[in-house]
């Protein structure tokens, strides 16, 4: 049998995650094993995010909804019903945008809706 000397694969795959840990804090970019827990929560973390970003968006874009409609003496959930029920294909982002750059349109909109 023919020894195999695995140093090369080896020092090329903790390069690696060491190059991907470079900024990180203290141990977390020197020590191998401390830079591999690290860079595997900091990919979790990513990945939460990424999905948490749309829900704090939505709730975002409701609060302002909800504010504008208030103005225009309605509520949030009021508005909503009331344009289902018109067909009214506006989503929350659009509704939202209207309410904060154009008011006119957005009272316009909800003047419709009633």
């Amino acid at each position: 049998m023919v020894r195999v000397k695995r140093g090369l694969m080896t020092r090329k795959r903790h390069k690696k995650i060491l190059k991907a840990t470079k900024w990180y804090r203290l141990l977390n970019s020197r020590v191998f094993s401390r830079a591999k827990n690290a860079w595997m929560k900091a990919g979790l973390n990513a990945y939460i995010g990424r999905k948490r970003k749309k829900r704090d968006f939505r709730r975002l874009w409701t609060a302002r909804i909800n504010v504008s409609a208030r103005l225009n003496w309605t509520t949030y959930s009021k508005l909503i019903g009331a344009m289902y029920s018109k067909q009214v294909k506006l989503n929350r982002k659009v509704l939202s945008n209207l309410a904060i750059t154009n008011p006119t349109i957005f009272t316009n909109v909800v003047n419709f809706t009633k």
